[in-house]
């Protein structure tokens, strides 16, 4: 039986992997998660094995740029980025690939994956309680940008880390028995990019630290997506608990 959790906060998608957010009133979730989600991605040209993606890990200037939709563009693709410097260049143009190999000391090449570039799951949730209590500790303002998710929940019962709850179980996004829905695979552990605030760069390992302290360096749910359809902000959500873990006779 589904249980009312809470409503939908804030939806977003990052056309370009590890880049800039693009906040969302509505969007439509397909079997590969949010439309347009990490469609776009640098490739470490000399890295030939293990993972060949670019990330703010190991070049946080990258939440400075900024995926731009201009002109008459169609579909979830940006036309253009805006860098740092509030240049805009265009997305599979040569400058963009010059000025982000400068910034990285080698060679990159942007690829487009039909089906997304993602580090472990396809889909991210937090709620924002979640991410006031990292800030509580830390001292540092609420700023979900800091943990790049898709959906941000706004809780009925307004406890922090509650989404390790729910791994197991199935997140229902409106009513009905077609409204759109994922499987919760497992919690988020996180990496250093949560310390990197996304408007200047800078790092604050306290945020991090904050994390391991109190869950385990855990901050959200991953899921996959196992209903389609449209996302929206306000929309209220429905847990189905995960199944209840048979007792061992004794």
């Amino acid at each position: 039986m589904s249980v009312e959790i809470g409503q939908v906060e804030a939806i977003f998608r990052y056309p370009i992997k590890s880049m800039a957010g693009e906040p969302l009133e509505t969007a439509q979730l397909g079997w590969h998660g949010v439309e347009g989600d990490r469609r776009l991605a640098f490739r470490r040209k000399n890295e030939a094995k293990g993972f060949p993606w670019l990330i703010a890990s190991k070049l946080p200037e990258l939440l400075l740029f900024s995926p731009q939709r201009r002109g008459a563009a169609t579909g979830d693709l940006p036309t253009h980025v805006r860098t740092p410097e509030n240049k805009e260049l265009l997305v599979f143009g040569e400058e963009l690939v010059a000025e982000v190999g400068r910034r990285h000391g080698s060679p990159v090449e942007m690829m487009h994956l039909r089906h997304g570039i993602f580090d472990d799951a396809s889909i991210s949730v937090i709620a924002s309680e979640t991410v006031r209590e990292i800030a509580r500790l830390t001292e540092l303002s609420a700023d979900v940008r800091r943990f790049r998710p898709n959906v941000v929940v706004r809780l009925l019962r307004p406890v922090p880390f509650l989404e390790d709850e729910w791994v197991g179980g199935i997140l229902s996004f409106g009513e009905g028995d077609n409204a759109p829905a994922i499987s919760v695979t497992m919690r988020d552990v996180r990496c250093p990019v949560v310390n990197f605030d996304p408007d200047s760069g800078r790092s604050a390992p306290k945020v991090m630290k904050a994390i391991v302290h109190a869950n385990q360096n855990n901050a959200g749910v991953y899921g996959a997506v196992i209903r389609i359809g449209q996302l929206a902000i306000g929309q209220t959500i429905f847990l189905q608990p995960p199944p209840a873990t048979p007792q061992r006779a004794r």
